[in-house]
């Protein structure tokens, strides 16, 4: 294999001159425009953002690539009819993403952390041009991870460390596929891409709750109609599709009634010490329910949660994705199933100043519901 297109190799890959160029112009744009931004952050994310994009190879080439198991490329094989069908069927915005892959390592490459107080259910954001406020911090290496979540937690604040299996960077480069994405399942493979590809057809600037809610609703409701279209509705992928989503509204509606619980705790008169040991009852309580649900699941999709002891700052990071999906299946709904009208609608609604959840539940209770 030439040294220069292999992936192991550290060599220049196809297009990198454009992507240098660019990768750069957009470095200097942050840290020119990112006042009171952390400009260590910024130059990790930039760097670790080259590294990703300097190390992937167009799909057709790694496709050619011996090392591929055949599992593998056929979820290769796959990426550009899931794009297609979110493209021509949902309607979600045509780009450049998931053209290359990185196949450097199997590991996955971002980390994310976040934060919030021990007695308020609110997440700490941080600012950054183009996004607006942002519920986590995204690294490209654990131990710059383990490091701001150990400073986080000497400012007494509760802090999670996750591990997040894709993201998009909303158009500013071309996403490439991730070795983990294509060595998990082919539902979740679907998934994932239809959720990224929605952030980049929607999405509100600091609003993360709305712009998950919506992505996660997209990503799973997308994959039970391409599996139907692609392999038909009894084909084994369709039928964990399905299954995915109703376990989607099971532990919604759980983790929603925790969430609500813990508010109206934290909103109490009683004092900062009594919250903290009331919430651990909390805690425990939802975890005894969870054990209850657990065996309804049909997916392991949530098999994890409470694996590790419950805080503010994990509960927060799990609603951002999973608390609202049955407003977003309510507006699926009035909008006859269509994702593709459901997401004109949002368009339409982002146009409102102010909480884009909030207009949605204002919309959804209305007598009349004139947009539709």
């Amino acid at each position: 294999m030439n040294p220069k297109n292999n992936p192991a190799s550290g060599g220049v890959k196809y297009g990198s001159y454009f992507v240098l160029r660019r990768t750069i112009c957009a470095i200097l744009f942050l840290i020119l425009f990112c006042a009171g931004c952390d400009l260590a952050y910024l130059f990790h994310a930039a760097t670790g953002q080259f590294r990703l994009l300097n190390d992937s190879i167009p799909i057709e080439e790694a496709l050619n690539n011996s090392s591929l198991t055949p599992t593998q490329e056929a979820r290769l094989r796959l990426v550009a009819r899931i794009k297609d069908f979110g493209e021509r069927k949902l309607g979600l915005t045509k780009t450049e993403n998931y053209e290359t892959v990185y196949l450097v390592s199997p590991l996955r490459p971002i980390y994310t952390v976040s934060a919030a107080p021990k007695d308020h259910l609110t997440q700490r954001t941080w600012w950054f041009p183009i996004v607006g406020d942002m519920p986590y911090l995204g690294f490209f290496d654990l131990e710059s991870a383990k490091e701001e979540r150990d400073r986080l937690i000497k400012e007494r604040l509760d802090v999670s460390l996750s591990v997040a299996n894709a993201y998009s960077t909303l158009g500013w480069f071309k996403d490439p596929v991730t070795l983990n994405l294509i060595e998990g399942s082919t539902p979740d493979l679907v998934d994932t891409i239809l959720h990224e590809m929605t952030h980049t057809t929607l999405y509100l600037k600091g609003q993360g709750a709305f712009n998950e809610g919506l992505a996660v609703l997209v990503g799973k409701v997308g994959a039970f109609l391409f599996f139907e279209e692609v392999f038909g509705p009894s084909h084994p992928f369709t039928e964990e599709a399905k299954g995915s989503i109703e376990d989607e509204r099971l532990f919604s509606r759980f983790l929603a009634s925790l969430m609500r619980e813990l508010e109206q705790l934290y909103n109490s008169p009683i004092n900062y010490q009594e919250k903290l040991t009331r919430r651990e009852e909390v805690f425990a309580g939802s975890l005894e329910e969870f054990e209850h649900i657990r065996e309804r699941f049909k997916t392991d999709r949530f098999i994890h949660f409470g694996k590790r002891p419950l805080n503010n700052a994990y509960i927060l990071s799990v609603g951002l994705y999973h608390r609202n999906f049955d407003l977003f299946e309510a507006v699926l709904e009035k909008k006859g199933g269509s994702i593709r009208e459901m997401l004109l609608f949002f368009k339409d609604l982002s146009k409102e100043k102010g909480d884009a959840i909030r207009h949605t539940q204002l919309w959804l209770r209305g007598p009349s519901n004139p947009q539709t």
